[in-house]
């Protein structure tokens, strides 16, 4: 149906104006017309406000160089659209792309006569994930990034080996809820019926929450700094710490991506893989853990672009990754100065994130891009006004030139720190490589 990679992207996208419609029936209904290959997977579901991703890649990573097949769907893309489909870490062939989205096509045609409505963006791209990797080229295991939310995302057609919720925060209150209780128990509609449930949730209102939904539905519940602990260590280049579990006590391992928070994520991701083990689904060894651990990388999550001087970009994009992402500048650069660059989508708390970026920053400029949802530079004005008078902070329109007026001033030693909207990060980032 297709005759192109590019034709094909054009078809996903143009379905963008639909915007985001709560709810499965139309998943089921296209799930159906494709011979249910959700049911042929072997997932790992991963939800949370952050941390998906890198929870991901370090399961991807242990698993694949354990000599596993190892799918991933994960959103957004920084680099390529289809690196939203991997195997192996690596986007699925241009040409498979194809295929399967001609073939998605036709039973999206057919679902969008019915009463339930038409198939927005992600449902299409969720059911392409499940064709190709449930009957298309089938993996050993699948790992699933919940796209927003838990109990009404697209993805949540699964009944999955595993499920994960890395954390809670503030984010999409529009969709999930006001208090940290409601966004928890959307979040936690991911738990299924006698499925262990993995967390490393902090609030306590959150983990009442969730450990409430896994009692109802029966499922075992391994929660950090309670079956499972983390003590971190600081590296120049990563993090080094002590995984301790119910049934073992791995000392010295080591990740490549830097920030307390990535010990959390790789935590998950041990408990899981322990788990996996327990049940002979896997068999791993201490040394391909330690191998996987330190290969999992993220891109644009604290991801070094230039070493001279250091250009690091960041999609911190809600409040709770600011935070983190302070914290981790702070203890791994906080001898030099960081000239900081942000923008973000309309529907985030910014001021909140401004004032935390405020701490670390020498100079922080504010700049919009290329996109619908994006705050323009007056926007950003407005937002900041609180701030009004501060002379570190700036606006420019063009994040081009502001990087090169950037360049411009900075100092031997400095830092350059890229952060905001994911969607601006990967801008960015082809601006970069350019």
């Amino acid at each position: 149906m297709f005759t192109s990679y590019e034709e094909s992207i054009e078809w996903i996208t143009g379905r963008l104006q639909l915007g985001i419609t709560p709810g499965l029936e139309r998943m089921y209904e296209m799930l159906e017309r494709l011979g249910n290959p959700h049911l042929k997977i072997n997932a790992i579901h991963v939800g949370g406000t952050n941390g998906k991703g890198s929870t991901i890649s370090f399961l991807q990573n242990i698993l694949s160089a354990g000599g596993y097949s190892v799918g991933t769907f994960t959103s957004p893309y920084i680099v390529n659209y289809n690196e939203q489909f991997s195997v192996n870490g690596n986007p699925i062939l241009n040409e498979d792309f194809v295929q399967v989205v001609s073939k998605v096509k036709e039973v999206v045609l057919e679902v969008e006569k019915l009463s339930c409505g038409a198939p927005t963006e992600f449902e299409i791209l969720t059911a392409i994930a499940f064709y190709y990797f449930g009957i298309y080229k089938p993996q050993d295991f699948v790992l699933i990034e919940v796209g927003l939310g838990g109990e009404l995302d697209s993805t949540n057609v699964i009944t999955p080996l595993i499920s994960i919720i890395t954390s809670i925060g503030y984010d999409h209150m529009g969709i999930l809820g006001h208090t940290l209780r409601d966004i928890t128990k959307n979040k936690a509609g991911i738990i299924k019926e006698g499925v262990p449930i993995i967390s490393a949730v902090t609030q306590n209102e959150a983990i009442e929450e969730l450990v409430k939904v896994a009692k109802l539905k029966k499922s075992p519940t391994y929660l950090l700094e309670k079956e499972f602990f983390v003590e971190d260590f600081k590296t120049k280049e990563g993090e080094l710490f002590i995984f301790c579990s119910p049934s073992q006590k791995i000392m010295h391992l080591q990740t490549s991506m830097i920030g307390c928070h990535q010990v959390f994520n790789a935590s998950c991701a041990l408990m899981a893989i322990e788990l996996l083990q327990e049940k002979k689904i896997i068999s791993v060894s201490e040394k391909v853990i330690r191998k996987g651990l330190l290969n999992a990388k993220w891109v644009g999550r604290l991801e070094k672009l230039n070493d001279n001087p250091i250009v690091l970009i960041d999609g911190a994009h809600n409040d709770q990754g600011i935070q983190s992402l302070v914290k981790t500048i702070q203890q791994h650069y906080g001898d030099r100065k960081i000239n900081v660059l942000f923008s973000a989508l309309k529907d985030k708390e910014v001021s909140k994130m401004i004032g935390q970026l405020e701490q670390i920053a020498s100079t922080l400029t504010m700049t919009t891009f290329d996109f619908p949802r994006a705050h323009t530079k007056e926007e950003l004005f407005e937002l900041s006004r609180e701030y009004e008078g501060n002379t570190k902070i700036q606006f420019e329109s063009s994040f081009q030139k502001a990087i090169s007026d950037i360049c411009k001033k900075i100092e031997k030693n400095d830092v350059i720190l890229i952060t905001g909207s994911l969607y601006f990060i990967s801008n960015v980032r082809k601006y970069f490589v350019r």
